[in-house]
């Protein structure tokens, strides 16, 4: 079983609302999100929310059960991932990681990511757009730890450089991969259809 993992903690300073509750094809990136993650080995959603985490838990169309709150959540979004891992049930086999300001993913793409995952046995499985890689990130388990001890400083990518190795690529046309949404003018060229 994996976990869908949406960190949405951040201050969305730049966005200048809520990026958990900032709309794309008529429903809130969080709740986008989480259809693109609903997969058959999919069996537990977290949803971390840290700044105005009150006003966007009663604006979300989501399992309640679903959301932690990161009291940290200025330290970082590695703070959030950690709380992240924290809250999941034993026996979770990895954990599928989506930024809430990388919403443009398809359920596809999710489901391609996920088979890699399985059939490379590898730790960590990623797409890649063009040669750059993006989001959403799988975690395996055993990477948990070194989640939880990775320096603040430099987050999540610390334990993906230190498996370098042990990365399985998915290729992917989808460009919403590497598409940073976290501001308005990004996000209204998105909603143009232009590339996306």
């Amino acid at each position: 079983m994996l976990a869908s993992v949406i960190l949405a903690a951040g201050e969305s300073r730049r966005m200048g609302s809520p990026k958990a509750l900032a709309l794309f094809r008529g429903v809130s990136f969080v709740e986008y999100l989480a259809d693109a993650t609903r997969h058959a080995r999919v069996g537990v959603m977290r949803i971390v929310l840290g700044s105005g985490a009150e006003e966007i838990r009663t604006k979300l169309k989501v399992d309640p059960a679903a959301i932690v709150v990161n009291p940290d959540w200025e330290q970082g979004q590695l703070s959030s991932i950690q709380v992240a891992i924290r809250s999941l049930p034993p026996g979770t086999e990895g954990m599928i990681l989506c930024p809430v300001d990388h919403p443009l993913v398809s359920a596809n793409l999710v489901s391609q990511l996920i088979k890699q995952f399985d059939a490379s046995g590898k730790p960590i499985a990623l797409p890649s757009y063009h040669g750059h890689r993006g989001h959403p990130v799988i975690f395996r388990a055993s990477l948990y730890d070194e989640l939880l001890a990775a320096s603040p400083d430099v987050g999540a990518r610390q334990v993906v450089w230190a498996h370098e190795q042990q990365i399985a690529e998915v290729p992917t046309e989808e460009e919403g991969v590497t598409l940073n949404l976290n501001d308005p003018e990004t996000l209204k060229k998105a909603m143009g259809g232009g590339s996306v």
